[in-house]
């Protein structure tokens, strides 16, 4: 953060995804380089997609809670309530305590469902009013901090792709300007047709063609990329300011040393890699960038043609290509909301296990994002920082870096 704030550090991580419901689970599953990628076969237009194998345990959840959830804030509440246990906090500061988590949007399987009730020819009498609470844009936040009983500032970033990390920088931020102590932040996506089909409108959704296994999508980076993979999951942290953490006697997993966010206005559905270059700058004017063969960047590359091109540019431009750089999005997918946090989640599990995880399904690196140092194996490294990248439609670029304590 700005060098004359306060200190922040992450104490807890929970995570729900497609490869496992806790950082331990998921880091293996990474490193194994399974994939989480399957065909969809009994949606209305099959897809590739990247679902979760198993719903997160609910029944510690109160009904009463529950009945204004779908997929999206249950996931929130769950990695809530595991970041919660994980950092060993059983009650929050009243008072100085946050919540902020983001989302694309509410539950769009519920949206979706409405939708599909309508047109059917019913009327509103057959919906149910539990659907607007779980479709609300903020059902995500105002749910996880129902019940993880946090009854002080809430925030719900909706940026898309970059609503996880808005998430987390928005806590950090805050508590290093001294509003709050502790805060509980992330973001949450879950998987509907609907929003999978939108992509495939945009020419931006991954297909399979013939002779193809159906892990080898997506490809970011990669000369074969066609598109993204949409998936789900949510992973949430908890935030505290050092000395808070330090008097409590916590596991410091990390301290959040930097983050910025900013927004091009060249094209809304298109990253520019302009932009991307101007939010590093505002990162290095808000913190110390370490010697780059000291870290690693975790990439927002979701394997779609422009998107990637912007950010190898932007960062073989501002970095060059002496930093190792990889995206995880070609084993889970791009989980959209969840993206910036979910990954988030697993650098900061590379960073302490000193190995910096590939980019799956990376055979050839396409000439025009050529020129970083792209990992295609698993690599042993000992590092002290990493950067992560988020970007997202509206021209909404995230970067924050962590670095060891």
């Amino acid at each position: 953060m700005n060098r004359n704030q306060r200190r922040v550090v992450i104490t807890g991580i929970g995570v729900v995804s497609a490869l496992g419901n806790t950082p331990d689970t998921l880091f293996a599953n990474l490193l194994a380089g399974k994939s989480a990628v399957r065909m969809m076969a009994d949606w209305p237009h099959p897809a590739l997609a990247a679902p979760l194998a198993e719903l997160p345990e609910a029944a510690d959840i109160p009904r009463s809670m529950r009945r204004t959830m779908g997929n999206v804030a249950l996931y929130c509440a769950a990695a809530g309530k595991a970041a919660a246990q994980h950092a060993g906090i059983t009650e929050f500061p009243d008072g100085r305590t946050l919540c902020a988590a983001g989302s694309t949007m509410g539950s769009s399987l519920v949206f979706e469902e409405t939708f599909n009730t309508l047109l059917l020819g019913k009327g509103m009498a057959d919906v149910s009013p539990m659907n607007f609470f779980k479709c609300a844009s903020h059902t995500a936040a105002y749910n996880m901090a129902n019940v993880l009983g946090i009854d002080a500032m809430t925030y719900s970033p909706a940026a898309a792709c970059a609503s996880g990390l808005q998430a987390v920088g928005l806590a950090a931020t805050l508590i290093a300007a001294g509003e709050a102590d502790v805060a509980v932040s992330g973001g949450s996506e879950e998987l509907s047709h609907m929003v999978s089909e939108s992509f495939v409108l945009m020419d931006a959704h991954a297909s399979v063609l013939a002779g193809e296994a159906v892990q080898e999508q997506p490809r970011p980076f990669d000369s074969a990329r066609r598109g993204l993979v949409c998936g789900e999951g949510a992973a949430v942290f908890v935030l505290e300011e050092y000395e808070h953490a330090k008097g409590r006697g916590a596991d410091i997993l990390a301290e959040i040393s930097g983050y910025a966010t900013n927004r091009g206005r060249e094209n809304v559905t298109q990253s520019d890699s302009g932009s991307v270059i101007k939010c590093f700058e505002l990162l290095r004017g808000k913190c110390d960038i370490p010697p780059l063969e000291q870290g690693f960047i975790n990439a927002h590359a979701t394997g779609t043609l422009q998107g990637d091109r912007s950010e190898a540019e932007a960062v073989r431009r501002f970095f060059g290509g002496n930093i190792p750089v990889s995206s995880l999005k070609g084993n889970i997918g791009h989980t959209l909301g969840a993206a910036g946090s979910i990954e988030l989640a697993v650098s900061v599990e590379m960073l302490r296990r000193n190995i910096i995880l590939p980019t799956a399904n990376l055979c050839s690196p396409a000439a025009e994002c050529s020129g970083i140092d792209h990992v295609s194996a698993a690599r042993e490294k000992k590092c002290s920082f990493f950067i992560k990248n988020s970007f997202a439609f509206g021209g909404i670029n995230a970067v924050m870096m962590c670095r060891k304590i």
